[in-house]
């Protein structure tokens, strides 16, 4: 019996021991996840004197919760010091529950009585109606690293707006979940915008929210008084895993970190005749097409030796989407190591792989070019250059742009080589953030800005130090006047502080005149040679009238005027237009009496969606 005990006991020793043991272990690597504090709770904790005595307005989704799952928009309604007066949705809407692209409308919250604006559809940015009741924007959104996802835009397009219309901007930041050490993919030309405004990134731009809207707010001289509620724990190094926060689906095609991960790159498949897995519950992962061999290019992609991932062949038949019904060959993307993945890599070579299958099927829709961000890459690929040689031809740009730029507006370490943490200052903005003129037509300029402290400038328009580049015209008491055409820059100081903004003094040309009747509007866009900000747009006696001063007819449309058949509207019967001496105008004849509608935001066009 002694024995048996002895035995017995120290068997138990040994149990407690191991136990201890795995407890250490797995504490460890616990301890290696950390603890990540959103920016949500840091800004309760330490920083609702930015909103004491405001009216704060919330641009949320349903990735804005606590670590406890707790919606934001909850957490600001119940709290006793947070006046929480209007709430805005990004595409998707607020629950989540909308498809891509689908338009979102704005409706009264049933649990807080709130209205809840939408910005995805016909208005992206908040109008200034919208933003009446509000002193202060909220902005709690979960990103996912890529320059093709919106939720960024929509925290660009309300950073305008609050430059407009005399607002605040707070981010309450969050992880970036594929890291925020590599950037990767060609820097987005002008020429490839589409809803991304001005906002140009590289495919992978590897920083926070809150660093996208400081980088913004110097970069294009916003002069937005904006304050980031900056996460605490959170390191460059990290993975949304390493996080130890709650996962939730960023979007309907978006439900797991995998395809979080694999987004920025796999979705470079998007715009051809290839299938990314959507309409299916591994989006992203699952990748393949019409007639593909799964075996050979689960062979073929294992030959590229591709860091951090490796490849198995798939079949799938996916429920919804382009290639619903059809049987697809592919591959699912396994990943090793997140963080050894170069994700536009992996995007090209699965479609450089994919093409030489089946060549002669291979196609690309004219979308491309905006999906990746370079004009030239959709030839390279038709081109069959291999996939090195098309990433070596906008590495140099890359690389100039995240030292030069990107470097300057990082919050977290560790910080790149070279790279020190960006230091709180002042900033300045110019007003319109658009300049664009013709011959002989004055811009009224206004300057304004707020120090490191966010206090707002004193400005006297008499100690502004204004210069012009490029011939194109000169300033005089804030008034730009173009008087030679070209490209130039407006440069303004005001002691220690500087603004920039881009000019183009050319003729305004209306080339074209496009319409599509949507469920719930009629959208019209007017094809310009360049963004212009100084139409006129107005109601008046059952008609909408366009005036577009200095504007000429050009492109496919008749010099003479002419008339424009809507077909299938219910609200719009035809578009008259015309050259009215030095003014192009175009005329809406409504159907009904009178119409509501919005003018939302893009480049070198004006859209006028008709809500029906």
């Amino acid at each position: 019996m002694r024995k048996s005990k002895v035995v017995t006991a120290a068997v138990v020793f040994l149990l407690l021991l191991a136990v201890s043991a795995a407890t250490v272990q797995a504490e460890g690597k616990a301890g290696k996840k950390g603890k990540v504090t959103p920016g949500v709770e840091v800004f309760l904790k330490d920083h609702l004197d930015w909103v004491e005595g405001k009216r704060v307005g919330l641009i949320t989704n349903p990735t804005g919760v606590d670590r406890n799952l707790v919606s934001t928009s909850d957490l600001l309604y119940e709290h006793p010091d947070v006046n929480l007066t209007a709430l805005f949705g990004p595409e998707h809407g607020i629950r989540g529950d909308q498809e891509a692209g689908e338009y979102v409308e704005s409706y009264i919250d049933e649990k807080t009585g709130l209205p809840v604006y939408s910005l995805y559809g016909p208005t992206w940015k908040p109008t200034e109606e919208m933003l009446e009741d509000v002193d202060v924007l909220l902005f709690d959104i979960q990103d996912i690293g890529s320059n093709v996802y919106t939720y960024i835009y929509t925290l660009g397009f309300a950073m305008e707006a609050a430059a407009e219309y005399d607002k605040e901007v707070i981010v309450l930041d969050r992880p970036n979940p594929i890291g925020g050490n590599r950037v990767e993919g060609p820097l987005r030309s002008e020429e490839t915008v589409s809803f991304m405004g001005r906002f140009l990134l590289p495919v992978r731009h590897g920083m926070t929210v809150g660093e996208l809207a400081t980088m913004w707010n110097h970069e294009y001289s916003m002069g937005v008084d904006l304050k980031v509620a900056k996460m605490k724990g959170w390191k460059r190094t990290m993975h949304y895993e390493d996080t130890g926060l709650p996962w939730v689906m960023t979007s309907p095609n978006i439900p797991t970190q995998e395809s979080a991960y694999l987004y920025a790159g796999t979705e470079l498949v998007e715009d051809t005749n290839l299938s990314t897995g959507l309409g299916t519950t591994k989006p992203f992962e699952l990748v393949g097409g019409p007639g593909i061999d799964g075996e050979a290019l689960a062979a073929e992609m294992n030959s590229r030796d591709l860091a951090g991932v490796h490849f198995r062949s798939a079949y799938y038949t996916p429920m919804f989407g382009r290639h619903e019904g059809q049987l697809i060959g592919g591959v699912q993307v396994h990943i090793d190591d997140p963080s050894e993945i170069d994700l536009v890599a992996l995007g090209l070579h699965l479609v450089d792989a994919m093409r030489d299958q089946k060549p002669e099927e291979f196609e690309m829709t004219s979308s491309y070019a905006n999906l990746i961000g370079d004009p030239d890459v959709p030839a390279m690929i038709l081109d069959d250059q291999p996939v090195e040689e098309i990433m070596s031809s906008w590495q140099d740009e890359l690389d100039t742009w995240t030292r030069e730029v990107r470097n300057q507006y990082l919050l977290y370490k560790p910080y790149p080589k070279g790279a020190k943490p960006y230091k709180e200052q002042g900033v300045l903005g110019i007003l319109p953030l658009d300049v664009s003129a013709s011959l002989g037509e004055s811009v009224d300029l206004t300057v304004k800005g707020y120090d490191e402290h966010g206090e707002r400038l004193d400005i006297d328009a008499t100690e502004l130090d204004w210069t012009v580049t490029g011939d194109i015209g000169e300033i005089i008491d804030g008034v730009f006047h173009a008087s030679g055409e070209g490209k130039g820059e407006l440069n303004v100081r005001f002691g220690k502080y500087t603004a920039k903004r881009q000019v183009d003094v050319s003729t305004t040309l209306l080339e074209n005149i496009r319409y599509g009747v949507h469920a719930d509007y009629t959208r019209v866009v007017f094809d310009l040679n360049k963004t212009i900000t100084n139409y006129q747009l107005e109601e008046e006696d059952g008609r909408l009238r366009l005036e577009v001063p200095y504007g000429e007819i050009g492109g496919e449309l008749d010099d003479r005027g002419g008339t424009i058949q809507i077909s299938n509207s219910p609200v719009v019967d035809d578009i008259e237009y015309e050259r009215d001496g030095d003014t192009f105008v175009a005329v809406f004849n409504l159907k009904t009496g009178s119409v509501i509608y919005e003018t939302p935001s893009f480049s070198s066009r004006i859209v006028v969606d008709v809500m029906h």
